[in-house]
């Protein structure tokens, strides 16, 4: 257990930004998910901006890499204009 009261205020501070991390990457994996399970494509060019400013947050706030932000946004992407 810890010592000093900075180190008990790490410790709840630690697990709140951990649960806050978890709750963003989570809506962001969900957000990706249901983007890549849409099949109209206007349904997901409406989604994408959504999303696309979801991945760019996360990569400002460095929760993901901002070249794995760019890598999903060019997937998605791709993925809305090869719908039919």
């Amino acid at each position: 257990m810890a010592n000093h009261k900075s180190a008990l205020k790490a410790m709840r501070k630690s697990e709140k930004n951990r649960l806050h991390n978890r709750y963003y990457a989570k809506t962001m994996r969900n957000a990706v998910r249901s983007l890549r399970a849409m099949t109209n494509k206007e349904e997901a060019s409406a989604a994408y901006p959504k999303v696309q400013k979801m991945l760019d947050k996360m990569a400002k706030t460095k929760l993901i890499h901002k070249n794995k932000a760019a890598n999903l946004k060019s997937k998605l992407c791709a993925y809305i204009a090869k719908l039919a």
